[in-house]
Formats: C-alpha cells, structure tokens, sequence
C-alpha cells in the first residue's frame, strides 16, 4: 500500500507499474510537453519538469521504495530527489540531435565543455583619462596549463584514477536514521577530492602536481571615450586555465576616480565657480581649466546679475557620449563671495548706482520702539542646532519661491 500516489498520477500509470511502463509513460509524456514543442504554452515547460521529476524518483529502485512508504516527505528526509535535471533524462532517452532533435527546431542545448573561473578587476580610471580615452596596460597573474607535464600531474600513465570515487572525488555514503535511510556525499578520503592519486615521486616536479602554474600576463585595455562608471571590458579566453576545462575569461570593470573639479552626471559636467560681488553685478570672466588642458574663457556681460546659486550652461562642452561623436554640457553653478565688512568702503555711492531701497514696513507713530544690534549666530553645537531649527520653520512657513529659482530648475534639468 502505497502512502501517496501523485508521481505516478503525473505519469499516468497505477502504483504497480514496471519500470517498462514507467519507461513508455514518461518518454510518452515527454514528447508532448517538452519546452522546444510547446513554445507557446508556458505551463509544458512546468509539466516536463513535474513528468521528469517523478520518473527520475520512480525508476530509481531505492526512492520509489521510500516514496512508496513514506511519501515526497520521507525522499526529502532520506536523500532528497537530486540527479539528473530534466534535459539530462530527456537526453538519456533522446539524445541531443537526430530525429528527434530536428521535430523540436534544434535538438537540447548542448551542456559543453566545463569553463575556467573568470578573474574580475576594477580599473579606476580618472576623468581625463575617460574625456580622452586612453589604454592602460595591466598585469595579471593566472593559473596556465603546467607545460612541464602537460596538465596531467605527473608522469604519464603514473597518475590513476581513483578507485574509491571512480574519479568524482565524492564519495555517497547511506546511514540508518530509525526507519529512513539518509543518503549523503563526502569528500573522497582515499584522493582527497582530486579523483585521481599519483605517487610523490612521480608528481611533476613543476607544478607538484597541481597540473597549473602561475603565469604573469599583461593585457592593454582600451578605455574608450565617455564610458560610464561600472562598464565592463572582457578578454575571452585570457582567464586561468585548467585540464580538460575551456579557458576563463578576464573582466575589468570601470570605476571613475572623482575629480577635484568636476562632477559628472551621464554626459553632463559641473562645475562650481566663485565669483566677487562685483563680477556678479557689473560682469567680468572666468576662466576653466577643462579635462583635455583646454582654458574656456567664459564672459559675464554687465548687468546680466548673476544670483548666489545661479545655473548657467555651455552647451557641447560636456562629456563625449560612448561611441558616438556628439557631447553632453557643461553647467556651471555660480557662487557669489560677499565683500567682508571691513572691505566695504564709500558706501553712499552705492546708493547712485543700486536700484532704490526697498521699503521697509514702518510702526505706528504710538508704537513703542525698541532698538537691537544683530549678532553674529554662536557656532557652539547646541547653538547650532537651534539656528538650523528656526531655519528649518522658517523654510516651512515660506511658500514664496525666491526669485531666479524657476531659471535654476530648469537650467539644471
């Protein structure tokens, strides 16, 4: 009596059937929903899987025999259903090509060759070098195919597979927990995981055996203009090597240094100008030191006022776009350096030359008055804290945007 029936239900066959009927269900069902026949109906993608899980459980004599007792709950706690994936046990009875290759467009992905791991880098690269392009040349160390004895380990015919594993390096070993049987792997003990032993006088005396050395390569990278930060550059193929594996691959990957003058965003640059109150009212020029040593001299004409925070932009002058010839702009932020108040001199004929005062609401005639000096706000941290809050209230309680805000907005979109 078997405690659940919902493998052989998938399969569509009764509890006792033979492993010739299991066999004809499941290459039967996997037929008709197998993912390449059914491209258009994402649920035979899940139904091949549920069709090859439960053939793989029930034509292994040992699970059917605890599912059978104990249900899907004792196979999880006596050795789990691992194996084969279900391309694997479609491939066991198919193949990967032929006849039945051909009816589902192509056959199974073919699994390939084992690959070496990828070595991954990060070149940091400052923002000349990006403006610019550039290629650096950079050394790496790599595991290479031991040429003293060709990546076997030793002389040849001296090293052995090893019989304890057949060459997995794991072992499976069954214990006995009460009525379940727990079925576990663990690291060979006769090779220690290499899957083969050789004798110490017969290792290679190069590598001692390891089969790889360590090889120093350098590579020229080719960083091109106006990449981004986090841009990968690969080189298939110059990775580690390893016996009977594809060689790895090398990956360096972009990250820009920051710079001391610019900050960047996409294919936009800014940059933060310090200008006198004069220059700021009555015009002047700057001038920036730009990425490729180039001096841009920028004019302020008279009387175009340049407000504390104001945005202004040159177009074109920003960062190259990747792979393409045009660029991104430049914004400039102004920031307006008030005069001290010991610099301040003849200050009336600054009433000549200003746009009147602005008038200042005044008290009535039988007010009472009192007269107060401001002070210089006390830098001391408590003090701080309530200056920040008042500040904090103040910002609240102004809906009135200040004036030049709307052309900051929209310069620095």
């Amino acid at each position: 009596m078997v405690k659940e029936t919902k493998f052989y239900d998938c399969l569509g066959v009764p509890a006792t059937a033979s492993d010739a009927q299991l066999k004809s269900a499941y290459k039967k069902g996997a037929l008709k929903f197998h993912p390449d026949k059914n491209t258009n109906n994402p649920d035979a993608a899940e139904k091949f899987k549920e069709l090859s899980h439960a053939y793989e459980t029930l034509s292994d004599p040992q699970k059917r025999q605890l599912y059978d007792q104990y249900g899907e709950e004792g196979l999880e706690h006596g050795g789990g259903a691992g194996g084969m994936n279900a391309e694997d046990l479609f491939s066991q009875f198919f193949g990967g090509g032929g006849a039945f290759g051909g009816m589902f467009g192509g056959g199974m992905r073919e699994q390939g060759p084992k690959k070496a791991r990828t070595i991954h880098h990060v070149h940091k690269v400052n923002l000349e070098d990006i403006y610019r392009g550039k290629v650096s040349k950079l050394a790496l160390q790599k595991s290479v195919i031991c040429p003293g004895c060709d990546g076997r380990g030793g002389k040849e015919g001296a090293v052995k597979e090893c019989t304890g594993c057949n060459g997995s390096g794991m072992k499976t070993m069954m214990r006995q927990m009460g009525p379940m049987i727990q079925r576990f792997q663990t690291v060979c003990p006769d090779c220690n995981g290499e899957g083969e032993n050789i004798r110490d006088k017969d290792r290679c005396k190069r590598c001692n055996g390891k089969k790889t050395t360590v090889e120093r390569k350098v590579l020229h990278v080719h960083v091109d203009k106006g990449v981004r930060d986090g841009h990968k550059i690969e080189f298939r193929g110059e990775g580690d090597q390893m016996p009977g594996s594809l060689p790895g691959d090398v990956v360096f990957e972009i990250e820009q240094k920051p710079h001391p003058r610019f900050q960047r965003k996409n294919d936009d640059l800014f940059y933060q100008a310090e200008i006198d109150l004069l220059t700021a009212l009555g015009g002047g020029t700057i001038h920036v030191e730009h990425l490729d040593e180039r001096w841009l001299t920028v004019n302020i004409a008279p009387g175009e006022v340049i407000v504390p925070d104001a945005i202004k932009v040159i177009a074109g002058q920003g960062m190259p776009s990747f792979r393409h010839h045009d660029h991104g702009n430049l914004y400039i932020k102004f920031d307006v350096k008030f005069p001290e108040k010991d610099q301040l001199r003849n200050l009336e004929l600054l009433e000549q030359v200003l746009p009147p005062r602005k008038q200042q609401p005044q008290p009535p005639a039988d007010a009472m008055v009192e007269d107060f000096e401001l002070e210089n706000i006390d830098t001391s941290e408590g003090s701080q804290a309530r200056a920040h809050g008042a500040a904090g209230v103040m910002d609240e309680d102004d809906e009135d945007m200040p004036a030049g805000a709307e052309r900051v907005q929209c310069a620095s979109q």
